[in-house]
């Protein structure tokens, strides 16, 4: 991707609406960790400016959890996951007094944990899977690929634009609401749940190294999946994440192949 593409505006309005296209710029790099090359438009400054921007923000916004017992178990485990990944920042992990079943991490190295989430997990094991899968992100660079994808798309979507306007096509507006239903779900929404599944795989080799049980990953998806079961859900094509059997299918895959179980 080190070549500009030149494309008539018909190519751009073709490739945009299939999902195709989405910048015309040099930007991409190898990672190493993922074995894939990735487009990356944005600076890891700015990333990290963004992120401490956040991360405060959140520590305003949340309430912070004092529970003495779930903050030594984050801590505990974060810190054995944080040193088998290899990455070397300047980690923080936080527990947000919140009912909510979710957890997120941040770029360089800040990792969020609800307390809702933290109670339905059996064990250690289980805490490191979704920890793993958290340093996985950023092992895999998957916010700066994100943000980059709709620095991108923002682009390509200008230049469309600027065709449309150029007055060769017709029915402009039902062009442009296809155009951006095509990079969102040709492109946005498919790396995306790329994203997640990436995340399980390099997760689990964490939790390895870190001395955890990688077969309880696999117990744990499971068991979101079962109290999702009967819970209305949005199609997978349409999600950020894959569905619940796409997930448990690729990482018990993983799993056999890597002779974790």
């Amino acid at each position: 991707m080190d070549t500009v593409i030149r494309m008539n505006r018909r190519q751009i309005l073709t490739g945009l609406a299939s999902g195709s296209v989405v910048a015309f710029a040099p930007g991409c790099v190898e990672n190493p960790t993922l074995g894939r090359s990735q487009l990356i438009l944005v600076s890891e400054e700015q990333i990290a400016q963004l992120s401490a921007q956040a991360w405060q923000q959140s520590l305003q916004r949340e309430r912070v959890s004092r529970d003495p017992a779930l903050n030594a178990q984050l801590q505990r485990v974060g810190r054995r996951i944080a040193q088998a990944s290899g990455l070397g920042y300047d980690w923080e992990f936080v527990v947000f007094d919140s009912d909510q079943e979710n957890a997120w991490v941040l770029p360089g190295g800040k990792v969020a944990f609800y307390r809702g989430i933290m109670e339905t997990m059996e064990n250690d094991d289980q805490v490191a899977t979704v920890m793993g899968h958290e340093a996985a992100h950023l092992a895999g660079r998957h916010a700066a690929e994100r943000a980059s994808q709709q620095q991108a798309a923002g682009i390509g979507l200008g230049l469309a634009a600027v065709a449309l306007d150029a007055g060769d096509v017709e029915n402009t507006a039902q062009w442009a609401a296809i155009l951006g239903a095509g990079v969102t779900f040709g492109v946005l929404l498919p790396y995306s749940r790329r994203h997640e599944l990436e995340a399980d795989r390099f997760g689990v080799d964490y939790m390895v190294r870190a001395g955890y049980d990688p077969r309880e990953a696999l117990d744990f998806w499971t068991s979101k999946a079962a109290q999702r079961t009967g819970r209305p859900s949005v199609p997978e094509f349409a999600s950020t994440h894959p569905s619940d059997e796409t997930r448990i299918a690729a990482l018990r895959e993983y799993l056999v192949a890597r002779n974790y179980i």
